[in-house]
């Protein structure tokens, strides 16, 4: 019986690449894969990106109003059987593309591979990772360290430099001065803490703060 497995980790943790190395490990026994990411990941174009500086193309970039099952399907009709579907950035699909992508397993017996991240930036899980966990066979954490050295758990957002808790859940990495750091939970709330306090204090200084 096919199987769904979700990878999750942390920024930095190597999802892109073990995608990339599963993908050649079974193309070099001559198997094919199919691979998929959201369209909503624009860093890379159609591209997977690695941190190490390898590359690959997607073979589609999925829309949300896109249905992965039906994807694959055609694909199978129009280029034979797949040994299969390795998925990048896949807290970014929708809830229900992430049923679909179990349903690959169900209706086509085909293995599926997810990574992504779990959480957002705000420790808010991202609806399709959220299914993902809910429907995965397998599940795994890839791990990283943080910058002090332990492990890493949750992603900071930084603008300009500077780390952020508020926001729009969905900003791509590298795009409008926007990055992201691995964090242990020390070090989060550590900036968290950090960035309430000055938020506060800058409200206290508005002209009329302390006006009844």
């Amino acid at each position: 019986m096919a199987k769904l497995y979700f990878r999750y980790g942390a920024m930095n943790s190597g999802k892109s690449t073990a995608l990339m190395q599963v993908a050649y490990n079974y193309e070099e026994r001559g198997m094919r894969v199919l691979i998929m990411k959201p369209s909503i990941d624009t860093k890379g174009g159609e591209k997977l990106m690695s941190r190490l500086g390898v590359e690959r193309r997607v073979d589609i970039a999925v829309r949300p109003d896109m249905d992965p099952l039906a994807l694959v399907r055609a694909d199978i009709a129009k280029n034979g059987p797949l040994a299969c579907v390795l998925t990048d950035e896949s807290q970014f699909f929708t809830s229900w593309q992430a049923e679909q992508l179990f349903m690959v397993t169900v209706a086509l017996n085909v293995p599926v591979i997810c990574y992504g991240l779990r959480a957002d930036f705000s420790l808010q899980g991202f609806p399709g990772s959220t299914r993902l966990l809910e429907l995965a066979h397998n599940i795994e954490e890839m791990k990283t360290i943080c910058q002090c050295g332990r492990k890493a758990m949750f992603n900071g957002r930084k603008v300009n430099g500077k780390f952020v808790f508020e926001g729009a859940q969905v900003a791509i990495d590298m795009e409008n001065n926007v990055q992201y750091e691995s964090l242990c939970p020390q070090c989060y709330f550590r900036e968290r803490d950090k960035f309430f306090a000055e938020k506060a204090a800058e409200a206290a200084q508005e002209p009329g703060a302390d006006a009844p």
